[in-house]
């Protein structure tokens, strides 16, 4: 991203958080590998972005890597600005070199494991945010949380592959009797849930809690809290959530730019307008569900399919299904003997 465009993005922002009196808010820099750009470059773009927000404007920054590039620079950078680092990890050596592999066909696996024994050091460790792991099918979750869980992380997100109707997600086969996705979950869930203590959050599993006992959802995979995240491109293109490339290609495109167009008007878009209106933007397979409010149709992208878009319920529809009513029994149960002391007292 050059200079010009992280000035404009960040008058853009500035812009924004005057107008709609905002006290907080979130930057994520993201990529492919956000670390690339450099710490001196990413230090500049901090400062921009800080002297440009308001005094009164908290804003969190955080950084998603695969850590081959944290070095003690970049760490140093991290904790000078309160920047939180996010860990991309695929569990062991066998699980994440599937996927994770360097150009010559060598593991990338040594590398992240250098930079997260940097980033868990008693200096550094501050600036631990977590880990995202994608799930594998053929990988076994307790084997997978467990090899995660040796870093001590505050948090683990782990995330569905990307899919939708058209091309599916690996072992999501036609048969919706089937919810291979949610027996991988569940089993990792029951690891989690029936731990003697407190081991990490994992962010999926909390946010489905949260919406079963009539909270709110804070990320966009579940629930049908209105969606509140703009992506700014290399180029400074104004683009919807990136997951939406998996669908299509131009799918997150909107015609937007930082240097011509200020963030609200995204929210005239049709993609975005949809993500605002909660269930009124739900297909009538999903409107008529008993869990709408809880799964929220699943993560928009996954909902693609040519001809009716993403007017759709999930491609994970069954796994989601599966998965959320086995928590609610699990919490309702649980809570049970509580609400009959309630009700006695």
């Amino acid at each position: 991203m050059s200079r010009r465009t992280v000035a404009a993005t960040a008058g853009r922002v500035a812009d924004h958080v005057h107008r709609h009196g905002l006290a907080a808010i979130e930057i994520v820099l993201h990529g492919g590998e956000p670390l690339l750009a450099g710490a001196g470059m990413l230090d500049d773009l901090v400062t921009v972005f800080r002297e440009a927000a308001p005094p009164h404007t908290r804003i969190a920054f955080s950084i998603q890597t695969n850590a081959v590039l944290l070095d003690e620079r970049m760490l140093e950078l991290c904790l000078r600005h309160g920047i939180g680092v996010g860990v991309s990890i695929d569990g062991g050596a066998e699980h994440h070199n599937r996927r994770r592999v360097r150009r010559d066909g060598a593991s990338s696996l040594a590398g992240t494991h250098v930079g997260l024994e940097r980033l868990t050091s008693e200096r550094f460790r501050a600036a631990f945010a977590g880990l995202l792991c994608v799930i594998d099918l053929d990988s076994d979750p307790v084997e997978v949380y467990e090899s995660l869980l040796a870093w001590r992380p505050p948090g683990v997100d782990f995330l569905l592959p990307h899919g939708n109707w058209l091309v599916r997600p690996a072992g999501r086969v036609e048969d919706e009797t089937l919810a291979p996705y949610a027996d991988w979950l569940i089993a990792l869930f029951e690891r989690w849930y029936t731990a003697p203590e407190h081991e990490t959050s994992l962010r999926l599993f909390d946010e489905i809690i949260a919406l079963l006992l009539g909270g709110r959802s804070r990320v966009e995979t579940v629930g049908l809290t209105p969606s509140t995240v703009i992506v700014v491109e290399t180029d400074g293109s104004i683009e919807q959530v990136d997951a939406l490339k998996s669908a299509y290609h131009g799918a997150a495109l909107t015609g937007l730019h930082v240097e011509r167009d200020d963030f609200d008007a995204a929210l005239g878009h049709p993609g975005i307008v949809a993500r605002q209106i909660g269930v009124e933007a739900l297909g009538e397979e999903c409107a008529r569900c008993s869990i709408h409010r809880v799964c929220g149709g699943g993560y928009y992208p996954h909902r693609y399919r040519p001809g009716s878009g993403f007017r759709n319920r999930s491609v994970y529809c069954a796994d989601l299904f599966k998965l959320i009513v086995h928590i609610g029994d699990r919490i309702h149960a649980d809570l049970e003997p509580v609400r009959r002391r309630l009700g006695q007292a």
